[in-house]
């Protein structure tokens, strides 16, 4: 019987990276500049790596090959195959991130034999004043970004959105966008690390060398029509699931669980991904008990139909899944 996987983390050191993630993994002593922390993974090369139960040291590649629609539903199976759809990653900035965007599914098809990358952002924790850039501030033609772009001054036509913890915001493909210093952010993401970097601050890494930029690919890539976005935070109700994010590629709900409580999986048709943003949860099932520490995130096959939640003493969950 499959029960819920966790998986190792998998660190990705960053010119922009901070030292946040070394409180969390004590393995990481020896990394400089975290970046990221790849939660769920099936991106090649990156492989997310089950680290308990009978299934131990199995990727989630491997198990999508054995356990098919078990693991993933039947209509996402249909849709999808062998290719596991989600990405999970923590991403902590102590400086800017590049401004950049992701291609949608037509163009990665073409480009790169890829998934598109729609994605979107929970705020984990912020510094004072903290902020991310995402969609324009204005209409912009593609002759006017060109030209901010040879002047360096495509951030003065970017939408600036200051952050809190516990803010959200769906970017899609197309989405001019970049994370600003002093944020933690839980990315749920379209399986794909397809980015095309249009400006990087003019920065060097530590043998002087500039990253390289995209911005003949970004100009393809860009929806200069869906330019407006807005950020938003959830009303909570303790042990009420809120659906915060929907579009064709993922649906998440967030929740606080503060009693112990069934979770009913049966009428979703998909795998469900578990994230803990605050606290700690203890998942009863049928083949045991699983802990899922702040921050951590825990795989959910399709054929388990019900679990219980036992917050200790109180978690905030993001729960994510194929809609």
């Amino acid at each position: 019987m499959l029960y819920p996987l966790k998986f190792n983390s998998i660190l990705m050191p960053k010119i922009w990276g901070g030292q946040k993630l070394k409180s969390i993994y004590p393995y990481a002593q020896n990394f400089d500049n975290i970046g990221e922390s790849w939660l769920l993974s099936a991106v090649s090369g990156n492989e997310s790596v089950v680290v308990d139960g009978f299934l131990k040291d199995n990727t989630l590649p491997e198990l999508l090959e054995v356990y098919l629609n078990d693991l993933v539903g039947d209509e996402v199976y249909k849709r999808y195959g062998n290719d596991f759809p989600l990405l999970v990653k923590i991403i902590d900035a102590s400086d800017d991130l590049s401004i950049q965007v992701h291609p949608n599914d037509s163009i990665a098809k073409a480009r790169h034999n890829s998934f598109g990358k729609n994605e979107m952002w929970y705020v984990l924790d912020c510094e004072i004043d903290a902020f991310i850039y995402a969609g324009f501030n204005r209409a912009i033609t593609q002759s006017q970004y060109l030209k901010a772009v040879e002047n360096n001054t495509l951030a003065d036509y970017l939408q600036r959105h200051t952050v809190k913890k516990g803010d959200y915001i769906y970017i899609p493909a197309g989405c001019v966008h970049s994370i600003g210093r002093g944020c933690t952010i839980m990315e749920i993401q379209q399986s794909s690390d397809i980015t095309y970097r249009i400006y990087d601050f003019d920065r060097t890494d530590d043998k002087g060398n500039r990253r390289e930029l995209h911005t003949e690919q970004a100009l393809d890539a860009i929806d200069f029509d869906n330019w407006y976005k807005t950020i938003s935070s959830a009303q909570l109700i303790d042990n009420q699931l809120i659906k915060i994010v929907e579009n064709e590629y993922f649906k998440t709900l967030i929740m606080i669980v503060s009693k112990v409580q069934e979770l009913d999986l049966s009428e979703i048709d998909s795998f469900v991904i578990i994230s803990v943003v605050e606290g700690t949860l203890n998942l009863n099932h049928p083949s045991g008990k699983t802990i899922i520490n702040t921050w951590e995130t825990v795989l959910l096959p399709a054929s388990l139909q019900t679990v219980i939640l036992n917050p200790n003493p109180k978690a905030k969950v993001l729960l994510s899944y194929v809609s």
